[in-house]
């Protein structure tokens, strides 16, 4: 099964994820990684499952890449689509945004006829406010903040790995 990861970076933390975590997990799939500058109208078009990275920056924005392309993202057709949100920010210096952009690319994903998978337990996390959060249980997606959690990313990344397999029975 193919997934198409796409990702924006500007510090290399979330490219950080992808290789030292991410890629060893999705071992099992065939795994084409896409940074946001290159990726291209057909990229959505001929993939049907998606894992996307996306770094949340200050008070809530996009990181820069995602910035620059979310305007052609909102066009999407993202019907029969499944996709997964992983995302990096920061619960102590930012913790009224915390992981924002998960929750900014889930609301144009699901508007635009996407099925999200691979939502997240909101347990361990202490943070003030966050666009991530899908219910009182849930984020829409896998939080990181390699900034004060880094020892918990290798496990968080294990298991959410194993839960989008089951959701999408591999």
């Amino acid at each position: 099964m193919k997934i198409k990861l796409i990702f924006g970076t500007d510090t290399g933390n979330t490219d950080y994820v992808i290789e030292t975590y991410l890629l060893d997990l999705l071992e099992s799939f065939e795994v084409e990684v896409t940074e946001v500058p290159d990726v291209t109208p057909e990229d959505w078009e001929q993939n049907n499952l998606f894992v996307i990275g996306v770094p949340t920056w200050y008070d809530g924005v996009l990181q820069s890449d995602w910035e620059d392309y979310f305007d052609d993202f909102k066009e999407i057709n993202f019907t029969g689509k499944t996709v997964a949100l992983f995302g990096l920010g920061d619960q102590v210096g930012y913790a009224e945004w915390f992981c924002d952009g998960i929750g900014i690319l889930a609301e144009v994903i699901i508007k635009n006829g996407g099925k999200i998978i691979g939502n997240w337990s909101r347990e361990g996390y202490e943070y003030e406010g966050s666009k991530a959060v899908l219910n009182e249980d849930l984020f829409y997606g896998l939080p990181i903040d390699e900034d004060n959690e880094d020892d918990l990313t290798q496990e968080r990344c294990q298991k959410w790995v194993e839960q989008l397999k089951k959701e999408i029975n591999v």
